[in-house]
């Protein structure tokens, strides 16, 4: 299928086309038709699918005639929550790009910078808000935007808000919106609570679901190895020397070990940069951006940080640590091999760690190939000397009966 084959506006055809986006994913082909019918829906898929493109394009058309409003006039029609900045600015870049060829004028409000900025491009009018819940909240409160004409309302990453405590600030924010309006919700998983807010702000809603084994890109090698966790960073080096080139990302589990493994790569000669939520936000626009330009060819981070981050052309992907959700291993692997380029995958498991493989497997519905050929294989210890039996195979002792009794006993 090609984008020309959507109802889309030429202009949006013609922004995509210079921006070389010829295909719709999956989730795009699915989604787009169903928010151009002003339905409510609700998307279940993997990060990497394509999922901001699937909400940006439809709404750029939903909106196109409304996009001539006298200077100062403008106002918020569409909204987009998100959980952290970088997606903020992130979907900001999309809607912009897609909307080249239009009036309509986008903006994302985010914390971690100054207010005055963001205040004076909203005063200045605009159709399509991109914001971080507590900043949208902020200036809601001080009176600085208004949300009673808005049509489109949507929850980006909505379980990964669930997991950094936003739930209760969306309903907030939902409670400012007007009643009738279209809702989008997209969500790499479902949980219960999630289901629940679902209900509670979604009204009849169609439900998408792409299924992670479809999303585990077929183009995607997946490679796993046993290891002692000691060896961890010994094969890593190992594999960057021998096998591994390109643009790298490394994910660990915790930011202590983003930073000790950053010191190490770089020790090593190695151009590598990391981030995660102990950051400022101008230090990790700083390592994308220069991961981007390939001024660094390494990128380190934890899960939450890269969450959504949309990194083109990344050529490998190696879980130092291996997840215990098995969802963010496909988040994960799905960062390389995108838009149907191919990619690789390294994972090493510790023995710790290895529960957390039968889980990914029994979710992807496949085994991860193991390469038993590496430096540091787990020994198995070799078989101990059985120990000799020093029980009687004699059920009855040698002595009978009669001596038995006949022994004298001094109690």
């Amino acid at each position: 299928m090609q984008f020309t084959e959507l109802p889309l506006h030429k202009s949006i055809l013609k922004s995509l086309s210079e921006a070389r986006f010829q295909r719709p994913t999956l989730v795009q082909q699915k989604t787009i038709p169903l928010v151009l019918a002003k339905k409510n829906v609700i998307v279940a898929a993997q990060t990497g699918t394509g999922k901001t493109a699937a909400f940006a394009l439809p709404i750029i058309n939903l909106l196109f005639n409304k996009q001539d409003a006298e200077k100062g006039a403008k106002t918020i029609k569409a909204l987009v929550v998100t959980p952290t900045r970088e997606l903020a600015i992130q979907i900001e870049e999309n809607f912009t790009l897609f909307s080249k060829y239009t009036n309509l004028r986008t903006t994302a409000v985010f914390g971690g910078v100054s207010l005055e900025p963001q205040k004076e491009k909203l005063a200045k009018g605009i159709d399509i808000l991109v914001a971080t819940p507590g900043r949208l909240l902020d200036l809601q409160l001080q009176g600085h935007l208004d949300l009673s004409h808005l049509e489109i309302f949507v929850l980006d990453e909505a379980d990964l808000m669930l997991d950094m405590g936003f739930i209760n600030d969306v309903k907030k924010i939902e409670k400012l919106c007007p009643r009738k309006k279209q809702t989008l919700l997209f969500s790499a998983t479902i949980p219960e609570k999630i289901d629940d807010l679902a209900k509670s702000v979604i009204k009849n809603a169609i439900k998408v679901e792409i299924n992670p084994e479809e999303t585990t890109a077929k183009n995607i090698g997946q490679l796993l190895y046993y290891l002692p966790k000691k060896n961890k960073t010994d094969l890593c080096l190992h594999l960057l020397r021998n096998t591994i080139n390109g643009k790298i990302i490394i994910f660990r589990r915790t930011k202590f070990g983003v930073d000790k493994l950053e010191q190490t790569l770089l020790k090593n000669g190695y151009k590598a940069t990391s981030i995660h939520g102990d950051k400022t936000q101008s230090i990790r626009n700083k390592a994308i951006e220069d991961f981007k330009t390939k001024k660094a060819s390494i990128l380190i981070a934890t899960d939450v940080a890269a969450r959504g981050i949309d990194i083109t052309n990344v050529d490998a992907i190696i879980n130092f640590d291996i997840p215990n959700i098995p969802e963010t291993y496909v988040h994960r692997i799905g960062r390389t091999g995108r838009a149907g380029k191919s990619g690789i995958a390294f994972s090493f498991c510790s023995p710790d760690e290895n529960s957390y493989i039968k889980t990914i497997e029994s979710l992807i519905e496949k085994p991860i190939k193991v390469i038993e050929d590496h430096p540091y294989p787990i020994h198995k210890p070799k078989h101990k000397k059985k120990q000799t039996n020093t029980i009687s195979k004699h059920k009855k002792s040698r002595k009978s009966t009669a001596s038995k009794k006949n022994k004298k006993r001094w109690y």
